[in-house]
Order: structure tokens, then sequence, then C-alpha cells
């Protein structure tokens, strides 16, 4: 996230330096030459927006805390929160779920407190209800939370919440509506004398047919470890430490025990210390075994290669998703998967700090990634932008994946020309005809997209869902001492779509499954992902834009338990959600 910091005299001198060195024009390199992305001219008329900002209207009103007013600058604060999107009372409509924060109390305001966090439901009609207190959540902050993960551990059908963050972290079973903390019967209580958890999925990795957990953990900063580190513009002349200054902390993999707990298998299954924030799991090598992939803030990111029974193979360095195009690590935050070049394989995003491109790795499909953020014109959005929340998301239901960034600093002073609040970043992926290695080139549509992406925000944490079940996928996005955003999908544009819901068998949540829908020509390969973007947790349907086309042609599904199902376009639809069960035929619809 954070890179070391200059002290302010050094700054002064360097900015001007760096100014006269831009103005220098030198003959483009093969680099320079790549295509950029293609911004709209500013005074363009923007047209009906993308998304709108429905926050005022809907019954929600929360606020992430960071605990900054008590001005310690810990790097504790520098992490923001995450949003689920949980239908927890299995009424088809997706509910909200948002971490609250934390605050610094006691004499010395050293002492780590908790803020409460909230369960919305969705009523219908973007109306929301709090209900926190009746579903059996805690009212009152327990611990200073951060992520969110979403997954049903006990396979009953009813899913169950996991809240990560500062000294602890939370498993919430989902009784049918009703929440019971659970963390510490089921063997989730961490020993360790520090524990600071970040980002966090759920996925079956040992193939025994139950869910399994992987948690990232950030750095082994305390206030019995918090130095002052310079800061160019504060008053203090003092500023949040880079992650540099601390050392990183072993992430964790608990494995299901099959009776409803878990054991902690994180030495036995190959795993590394890091400075986690993101985690996603996806099947990146097509071997019918969920992958993971972790966002490590400056530190290597790490890629897990599932080799069976519990057992991971780190490759990030010799596979070429470790580092920056620069050849170092970033401080990296928020990250997601997905084929966005209709290769039929599963490339990864992540989102980097400040003067640090974000990287996009392309998938070759022999088990190597490039660097695609020149070619794909992601680098062309500058570097004064700090990335956290992330995903593709196909806004406009033409089958290409578009991708979104939240964006907001995570020092409390940076220095010029970066701000503490800064906008958000929607890139339209044009629609195109598949093949591999496909040369992709976003536009930025972030003007056009709604007076949201026109504003500055201190953006965290940001969930992709149907809020409203009509096709179009919409987004809540968490802030920094700032109200949370629900950004209704209100696109236009004329496509047809169809949404899948798997139900698998033994594995209900059937993470790691990969769906390929034949369609006009075309094969739109997605999947169902464990984590995803930043301390968040997604709808966990999977949405196929169809374009202009009626129906698709044909859906084929492996299952993580490799079973491979296909079931005809005729009997899907359009413009409607399917339930599909591994190893039934039918097809139950779900119109809206």
């Amino acid at each position: 996230m954070k890179r070391r910091q200059l002290p302010s005299w050094i700054a002064l001198v360097l900015v001007p330096i760096v100014l006269i060195a831009a103005c220098r024009k030198t003959e483009p390199t093969l680099d320079d030459r790549a295509p950029q992305i293609d911004t709209p001219p500013a005074d363009a008329n923007p047209g009906p927006p993308i998304f709108t900002d429905v926050t005022a209207n809907c019954g929600i009103a929360f606020t992430y805390r960071n605990g900054e007013e008590a001005d310690q600058l810990t790097i504790l604060e520098s992490l923001g929160g995450g949003v689920a999107l949980i239908d927890y009372d299995q009424d088809g409509l997706l509910d909200i779920f948002v971490t609250g924060g934390g605050y610094f109390a006691g004499v010395d305001g050293k002492e780590i407190r908790g803020h409460p966090n909230r369960l919305y439901k969705n009523l219908g009609g973007w109306k929301f209800k709090d209900v926190t207190a009746e579903v059996g959540l805690p009212t009152e902050g327990t611990f200073y939370s951060h992520g969110v993960a979403v997954g049903d551990y006990d396979n009953d059908g009813w899913p169950d919440l996991l809240v990560t963050g500062y000294g602890r972290l939370a498993l919430y079973r989902n009784d049918h509506g009703r929440f019971t903390d659970v963390t510490e019967s089921v063997g989730l209580r961490d020993q360790r004398p520090l524990h600071w958890s970040t980002g966090a999925a759920w996925a079956d990795l040992d193939g025994d047919g139950r869910a399994d957990l992987f948690i990232c953990h950030y750095v082994d900063w305390s206030f019995a470890n918090h130095p002052p580190c310079p800061g160019g513009i504060g008053p203090r002349h003092v500023d949040v430490c880079s992650p540099t200054r601390f050392r990183p902390l072993a992430q964790q993999l608990f494995l299901s025990n099959a009776n409803g707990t878990f054991r902690d298998a994180t030495e036995a299954a190959g795993i590394k210390p890091g400075k986690g924030l993101g985690v996603v799991i996806v099947d990146v090598d097509h071997d019918g075994r969920p992958d993971i992939y972790v966002a490590n803030d400056a530190y290597d990111n790490h890629l897990y290669l599932n080799r069976g029974g519990g057992h991971f193979e780190e490759v990030g360095l010799s596979r070429g998703v470790a580092l920056s195009e620069q050849g170092v690590s970033a401080g990296s935050m928020g990250v997601d998967a997905a084929d966005y070049d209709g290769s039929g394989h599963f490339s990864l995003f992540v989102t980097n700090f400040q003067q640090e491109p974000h990287d996009l790795y392309q998938n070759d499909g022999r088990g190597q990634f490039r660097h695609a953020s020149r070619r794909a014109g992601i680098t062309a959005l500058g570097l004064n932008f700090v990335g956290f929340g992330t995903g593709f998301i196909d806004y406009d239901r033409d089958g290409a994946e578009d991708l979104f960034i939240s964006n907001g600093h995570a020092y409390r002073y940076p220095s010029p020309p970066a701000t503490l609040a800064q906008k958000a970043v929607l890139l339209h992926n044009p629609a195109r005809q598949p093949g591999g290695l496909s040369e992709v080139r976003f536009q930025n549509v972030s003007e056009q997209a709604g007076e949201y992406f026109r504003s500055v925000h201190r953006g965290r944490g940001v969930a992709f869902g149907d809020l409203d079940n009509d096709g179009r996928v919409d987004m809540v996005v968490s802030h920094c001492n700032e109200p949370v955003a629900i950004l209704r999908n209100v696109d236009t544009t004329p496509n047809h779509w169809l949404g899948v819901r798997l139900v698998g068998q033994p594995y209900r949540d059937a993470v790691g499954a990969e769906l390929t829908l034949e369609v006009g020509g075309r094969k739109l390969t997605r999947a169902i992902k464990g984590g995803g973007g930043y301390l968040s947790a997604n709808d966990s349907r999977v949405m196929f834009g169809l374009g202009s086309a009626p129906r698709a042609d044909r859906l084929t599904v492996r299952w993580p338990s490799g079973r491979v199902q296909t079931w005809d376009g005729s009997a899907l639809g359009a413009d409607r959600y399917v339930h599909l069960r591994e190893g039934e035929p039918g097809v139950a619809h779900h119109d809206r």
C-alpha cells in the first residue's frame, strides 16, 4: 500500500527535477506507443449516467470510522473496511453487511476498540432496514473490524459471515436467518500474541466437499511497535508509516474437519508469511483445483497452485505475478480474476499504491502470465491514484468484463499532486470475438458513469451484485470516514443477460466451478470465485451479458467435484436468473 516516505526538503528538491524531466520530449519507446485508454473530451456531453447514487433515500446511513480523530497516525487507520452482499434470509434479495472499523480510547489513547458492524435487510424497491439487533449480531463494537467473507461453511444452505480485524476475527453462523458467534467452538480462535486479519476467502481447497478458509494477515504493528514516520505536509511533519517499516505476519489456512470445526493447516500446506490484504481463489491453470492468489502490500504477491490434499506450491515469482512490471514489489491492495480478453483463461488484476501502475497479469494459457497494463491502457490512468476495492463487472451486459477501481489515499497528509480523497474509475471493455491473448484496450468512461464518479472519495472496499434482480450489476462502496454509497446500475444499453446460481453436491457453494457459455459465436468463461476485491464479498451468482443475442446456445459447467454438465440455451432462457444443481438436469427459473 505505502512506499517509503521522503523528508519534505527532499520532496521540494525532487518535484522541480521531475517536472523538468517530464517536459523533455524524447523519441517514443515501444512501450510509449502502446495503446492508451480512450477518454472522452472533458466537455463531451456525458449522456445518461451508468450508475446513480441512491443512498440518500434507501434507508442506509452508515459510515466506516477509522479512529483518526485521536491523531495517533497509526497504520491501522489506513486500511478501511469492506462490504458483503448476502441473502441472509433466503428471500431472493441481496442484503448488505458493512464493517464498522474502530477507535482509540483510554487515558493514553492506546486502547483499540471497535465500532459496530451493521446488517441491512433488502425490502425491495431500493429500501433497506437495519436488522442487526433482530438477527442476533452484536450492536456494539466487539473489535476493530476490516473485512468480511461470506460462505456456507456448514453446508446447510444458509450463508455464514466471517468478519476480520485487529485483535481477533469472528465467525457468525447463520441459523435460518439468525446469527450465532461460533468462532471459538469451531476452532478459529487465533492463539498468536498479535492478530491482524484482513482479506479472507472460502473454498473447498482439499477436495473433501467442505468449505475451507484462507485468511490474510498484515504486519506486526502494535502500539509497542509504533515508530514516528516522517510526513511531507502534516502539521508535525509525521504521517502514517509505510508497511516497509514492519515485518509480515503469517497467513492462515484452516481446513475443515468435516464436522463443523477447523484445523490450522498453514505450515503443512506450505503457506508463507506476507503482508496480505486482498485474496482471490480461482482455478488459474484449469486442473480442477482452486488456486489462491494473495495481494501483499510492499511485498511480493503470492500465487499458490493447489497440488491437492491441502498442499500448495507458491509460484508467484516463477509464473510472473509476484512483482510489478518494473520488477519490484508493489503496494498491492485489491485483487480480482477474470477472462477479460476472451481467451478462456483467468487473468489477474491488482490495484497498487501511488507511483505504481496497477498490474494486469494476462494468463497465456500455458502456465505463465505477462504484464498487460500498458497494452491495455491501464497505465495511462496516471500514478497519483491509490487503488483499493476493485472488480471485473460487465455493467452493460455485452459479454465483455469491464473494470471498476475505488481510490483514496492511505496517508493522512499526502504530498501534492496526490490527494486524500480521489475519484473512482470505471473502465469499459469493448466486446470482441474470442481469441488467444487478444489485445484489449479499455476505455475510461468514468466521466460518463454518473455523479459519484465526478466527485472525490476516500474509497476502500466495494461489493458487486444485482440488488434489484433486474440483470444490471450494482455496487456498494465503503469509504473511510464517509458514508457508504449505494450505486444503482441504470445503464440503458438494450442487451440481454442470463444470471446463474450454482448449487454443488456435496459442496454447495461450488467455489472453483468454471462456467462456459456459448452465445452468438462467442464463448464466455466465468468462475465461482472465493474472495476477490478488497475486504469484501460479492453476489455469488454469475452474470452473463448476452449482447444482442436473444438467448444463449449452451452452458457447460465443470463442477469442483470434476463432474461436467451441459444445459441447452432453450432451457435456460434469457433475461432471468436460473438455479442449477449439480447432478440434476433440470433448470429452476427465477424470473425478475
